[in-house]
């Protein structure tokens, strides 16, 4: 359990990899510390750290990793960093991801964050949809995503919302009910469940389970994720957030807030290779600016908990696979979360076509390499036999 209103976590996701993520995690914890914040950031991109360089510090010895391998104590993860009132918790490229880890290990590390004494959480996640990244990110009902106005990003940040709102519920349904053996029957169908809307899905729910469905319902109330729409390059292309929002409220039964946008600034490429922080670099830059906007917004907002009875650590881990982890394999299942969107405005008609379009060039790639693939196997194959 999660139940700490002195201190505000932020987690913050994307969809997919190559939005930004990292960059407004780290900026967004040096801009609240120079506001007087106590601020922690840490790294949960296990497998694929990089937030240290980001932040502008050195190749950590000590991580998330360490820690959960047994060689060092957590407190001790605790580092003190360059800028005022920030301190970072790293984590580890050198051990697997999020998804390998055990249900027991991923309850220690949420018990350890949520007696962390600071004003501000910042947990930099992971991509992708994996059943420890959305309960992480349902740590609070504050959640930052980010994504981009391309249609791939737009895609899968609608498609993490929407696995995010299903987690939930998951979790709100004790195991041997009426009405968690339905959201089972659902699971093992997924093509029925990616056409299902939440709205529809909570009146079937309520039937089978009144009081659990009234629960839920009360979390969503609660629950106000944030949205961050980088690396646009023109106005129009803040629209998609409209868009976005208009899909979650109608499908999702879900009302998100937006923080703000960021335009994309050759600024940040020169902070990087500097090993500075943007807003450290030069904060009266485009990029430097927006962040601050959106710290502004964070300072200002009222600190929101889930009700004390919300466990995250007790969810389920095994029993829902939720349906994009299916769409990233599968491309029938991803046209078909397309063709959703397509009904609900999110795309347009010749965003649909230019993603189709990608699609099936990838598509073609693929069969390209596979049948050389063959003829080599072949080729070697009758080599061996001669021989």
């Amino acid at each position: 359990m999660c139940y700490n209103p002195t201190m505000q976590i932020i987690p913050v996701a994307s969809g997919k990899g190559g939005v930004g993520k990292s960059l407004l995690s780290a900026n967004l914890a040096i801009a609240l510390g120079q506001a007087g914040k106590k601020v922690v950031i840490a790294d949960l991109d296990l497998g694929a750290s990089n937030l240290h360089l980001v932040i502008g510090q050195s190749a950590p010895k000590k991580g998330i990793g360490t820690y959960l391998t047994g060689q060092t104590k957590f407190e001790d993860l605790i580092m003190p960093t360059d800028y005022q009132n920030v301190s970072f918790i790293a984590g580890d490229s050198e051990i697997p991801g999020l998804t390998s880890l055990k249900a027991s290990k991923k309850n220690d590390l949420i018990h350890n964050f949520c007696n962390i004494k600071a004003d501000y959480l910042i947990l930099d996640l992971g991509a992708g949809t994996h059943l420890t990244i959305l309960d992480m990110f349902l740590l609070s009902p504050q959640g930052i995503v980010v994504t981009a106005p391309t249609v791939t990003a737009t895609l899968n940040g609608y498609l993490f919302l929407k696995n995010i709102v299903f987690r939930m519920m998951y979790n709100t349904y004790r195991r041997g009910t009426d009405a968690y053996e339905y959201l089972e029957t659902l699971r093992k169908d997924s093509s029925s469940l990616q056409r299902l809307y939440i709205p529809q899905l909570v009146e079937e729910l309520k039937k089978r389970d009144p009081q659990n469905t009234e629960l839920f319902i009360s979390r969503m109330r609660k629950f106000h994720p944030r949205l961050v729409l980088n690396m646009i390059d023109d106005p129009k292309d803040a629209d998609r957030a409209i868009k976005i929002r208009h899909s979650c409220q109608q499908y999702l039964g879900l009302d998100i807030e937006h923080m703000g946008v960021i335009y994309r600034d050759s600024t940040q490429d020169k902070a990087l290779a500097s090993r500075l922080p943007v807003i450290v670099y030069k904060p009266q830059s485009i990029i430097g600016q927006a962040i601050y906007r959106i710290a502004d917004k964070i300072i200002q907002s009222e600190t929101l908990v889930f009700d004390a009875a919300y466990d995250v650590t007790e969810a389920a881990d095994d029993s829902f696979n939720l349906a994009s982890e299916e769409a990233a394999e599968d491309f029938n299942a991803k046209m078909a979360y397309v063709e959703e969107l397509a009904g609900t405005g999110a795309l347009t008609a010749g965003e649909l076509a230019e993603f189709i379009k990608q699609q099936q060039f990838e598509i073609t790639r693929l069969k390209n390499e596979n049948n050389l693939l063959k003829k080599k196997i072949i080729m070697a194959a009758r080599q061996g036999f001669k021989i």
